[in-house]
């Protein structure tokens, strides 16, 4: 019988295998055996540990230490010092951005501290491909308690009185969604799962498919048996091809064990899964628009009523959840409908998983109580604005959400509290801005995406979001007319109100959001013909500050003559000839160019 003393975790999610965790599970094997360590330290490929901005991830237990950034040339340090003669590899560890300190483990790392990991707890820190690491971790429990005690009446109300809300951004009960289709007429019912996560920046459900697949698939089942469904689909895009892979290992898992299949623990339930991979149109994820890709139609929205619950895959009673949604049900079963209730506020319960992206030192995964606030994520988990910059604004949820600036950051982060200030929770995707954002180019990036993945089905989302993409180009090039701040804000408002579905609807929301608080930003566009950021390349002049040393570079560089000056003087230059092509900027070693 072989003798474990320790585990080595190595992250294999998406992100730290693009930055070389295969390499180091291959430099570890190598180096182990060559160490006769093989048969003492077992390795082992995890999800996603959420700390992207430090990956590739190595956690050594029993005793739990966290190294960072690990490349394949640091295995040997961490074999022959670490797992050989039991020293820590302090160059590897985390360190404090401000103090410097080193934190060896994991549980200690500011990141972590303030996280409720509920949907996450298992990503990282099992094998999402062996399915007895999640049956040792009361896996599945949830799927045989609901079969051998539970009514499936008794499923839905557990899940309406835990106050459970789909996480995929509209935050409709999910406990009142499976009783309208549990109640909708008809022998046929099918349960989908929508996963195809296509926010720009985020990625939540992907992090959970390929860290702990069987928790959604869990849910999944809980839900079938719960409306009367013994078929269930998961619609994840192609771009995901590691989610998809262990989605397919575990369903092959869970039906030769039986917990999928036919007459699951001999309860006369079945259930079956599939996967259906989509294209990445962002339209699919837009439920009617996903059902039509499911049936091999083009992926287009259709009217509402009667919906899915009613009339869903193939014309049959269908439920619709996300990833995240899913994920949360196993533990409202074993853990009951008052424990997650007690989790959150009033209105908005349990926690959310974010994507931390953009101007913020620490990118990740986190998940989060609701209710927290936004302070608290930016600054206390995401460590804050890297080099030293201000804070401008943060995006929520998606290009289907709004920006948030300052003076909200104290705002609690749930579904009411957001709707109100112009935001909304969406998928979860938060990205960060600094200073050095233009919130009107922000505008149009957003809407460059949301019109490029219109469906074009309906006039107002085809035609509106492309003439008020028009518009903010138009303003971001120095060529804005008075008038256009509330030919906009009309735009928006008439989008808003008649396109077909959710993302016409709400596309408009970035643009409304930002004439909403960054409004002088747009002015200063249009009156004054200045970026206040400095972002937009049209509008952006560039000027000498006293810091110049008249050293002539900038001057040598300028493909068109605009600078002026005598070696060893100040120079100027000349912005009627300037092209503002940032030459100059980008030459000067003293850095007494400034561009704005």
């Amino acid at each position: 019988m072989e003798h474990i003393r320790s585990h080595v975790l190595i992250c294999s999610g998406t992100g730290c295998v693009s930055s070389g965790s295969k390499k180091v599970h291959a430099a570890l094997q190598e180096k182990l055996a060559q160490k006769g360590l093989d048969k003492e330290v077992k390795l082992v490929e995890t999800g996603c540990h959420g700390f992207c901005e430090m990956g590739p991830l190595v956690i050594v237990y029993p005793e739990g230490v966290f190294y960072v950034r690990v490349q394949e040339e640091d295995v040997t340090d961490i074999v022959e010092n670490h797992l050989y003669k039991g020293r820590i590899v302090e160059r590897l560890l985390y360190k404090e951005p401000i103090s410097l300190e080193k934190v060896p483990n994991y549980s200690d790392i500011p990141f972590y501290k303030k996280q409720m990991r509920m949907v996450l707890a298992n990503c990282g820190h099992i094998d999402p491909e062996a399915i007895e690491e999640y049956i040792a971790l009361d896996g599945y429990q949830a799927l045989g308690q609901v079969l051998s005690e539970m009514k499936p009446e008794e499923v839905i109300e557990e899940v309406k009185k835990a106050g459970l809300r789909g996480r995929g951004g509209g935050g409709f009960p999910t406990g009142l969604k499976w009783g309208f289709t549990r109640s909708a007429p008809g022998d046929k019912k099918y349960v989908v799962c929508n996963a195809d996560e296509g926010d720009p920046g985020a990625f939540m459900d992907r992090s959970v498919l390929e860290g702990d697949p069987h928790r959604v698939i869990e849910g999944m089942a809980v839900c079938g048996y719960a409306i009367g469904a013994d078929e269930g689909y998961i619609y994840v895009r192609a771009e995901y091809p590691l989610a998809i892979k262990r989605l397919k290992i575990a369903i092959k898992q869970a039906m030769e064990i039986g917990l999928l299949g036919e007459n699951i623990l001999g309860s006369g339930f079945n259930f079956k899964v599939k996967i259906k991979e989509g294209a990445g149109a962002f339209v699919c994820g837009e439920e009617t628009a996903l059902l039509a890709s499911i049936e091999g139609k083009r992926g287009m929205p259709r009217p509402r009523p009667p919906f899915p619950a009613v009339s869903g895959l193939w014309g049959k009673p269908t439920n619709i959840n996300n990833v995240e949604t899913f994920a949360n049900v196993p533990q409202i079963i074993t853990k009951g409908s008052e424990w997650y209730a007690a989790i959150g506020t009033e209105g908005s319960k349990g926690t959310k998983v974010f994507a931390l992206t953009g101007r913020i030192n620490h990118t990740g995964l986190a998940e989060v109580p609701m209710g927290i606030t936004m302070r608290e994520i930016i600054y206390e988990i995401g460590g804050g604005i890297p080099n030293g910059k201000k804070f401008k604004a943060v995006q929520i949820g998606g290009p289907s959400g709004g920006c948030l600036p300052e003076q909200l950051l104290d705002l609690p982060v749930d579904y009411d509290s957001l709707i109100k200030v112009g935001a909304m929770m969406g998928s979860g995707g938060l990205v960060v801005m600094d200073e050095t954002t233009c919130m009107v180019d922000l505008a149009k990036f957003f809407l460059t995406f949301t019109q490029s993945e219109s469906c074009g089905k309906c006039t107002p989302c085809r035609e509106g979001t492309k003439r008020m993409l028009e518009i903010l180009t138009r303003i971001t090039e120095g060529q804005g007319r008075v008038g256009d701040i509330e030919l906009l804000e009309t735009m928006a408002r008439n989008i808003k109100a008649t396109a077909l579905c959710g993302l016409g609807q709400t596309a408009p929301n970035p643009v409304l959001s930002t004439l909403k608080y960054f409004r002088h930003e747009y002015e200063a566009h249009i009156n004054d013909k200045k970026c206040p950021a400095g972002a937009c390349a049209k509008l952006a002049g560039y000027n000498i500050t006293d810091l110049c040393k008249g050293c002539s570079l900038c001057k040598k560089a300028c493909p068109v003559d605009a600078i002026t000056g005598v070696v060893k003087s100040q120079h100027e230059i000349d912005q009627t000839k300037c092209i503002k092509c940032g030459t100059c900027l980008t030459k000067c070693p003293f850095k007494a160019i400034i561009k704005g």
